[in-house]
């Protein structure tokens, strides 16, 4: 399995909104559990959201729940970060990552150790 990232939107404001998509290769996606990190300037990684492999289980760390969306198109191969409402602690390189069959809840509480694939990262910058 093998993961990237892509980034729409560009450039956001504080208040704005962006949409990350990890486009995953291989035939066996939709065994996988997706998680989305992220790592802002001199800190660690961190958990941001993850949904199961069927899409039926979600989780988000509090600092984003409520403002960001993870779904997936099993169809697609595809895992998205929807981000409304951006605040610029929100600037991080972002990486999607994945792990086969397992709670969400694991993805959580493991972070950053465990994910079986990473994507490369993409930058999202908030401004002020």
């Amino acid at each position: 399995l093998r993961c990237s990232c892509r980034r729409w939107g560009g450039l956001v404001q504080t208040g704005g909104s962006l949409r990350l998509s990890c486009a995953a290769s291989g035939r066996t996606f939709s065994s996988y559990s997706m998680g989305w990190f992220r790592q802002a300037p001199g800190k660690e990684r961190e958990f941001v959201a993850a949904i199961s492999w069927s899409g039926g289980s979600t989780y988000y760390a509090d600092s984003v729940k409520g403002r960001f969306t993870i779904s997936r198109d099993n169809a697609k191969n595809t895992v998205y970060l929807q981000m409304n409402s951006l605040k610029p602690e929100d600037t991080a390189v972002y990486y999607c990552a994945a792990r086969f069959l397992v709670d969400v809840v694991i993805i959580a509480t493991a972070g950053n150790y465990g994910m079986d694939y990473w994507g490369k990262g993409t930058q999202v910058t908030v401004s002020s």
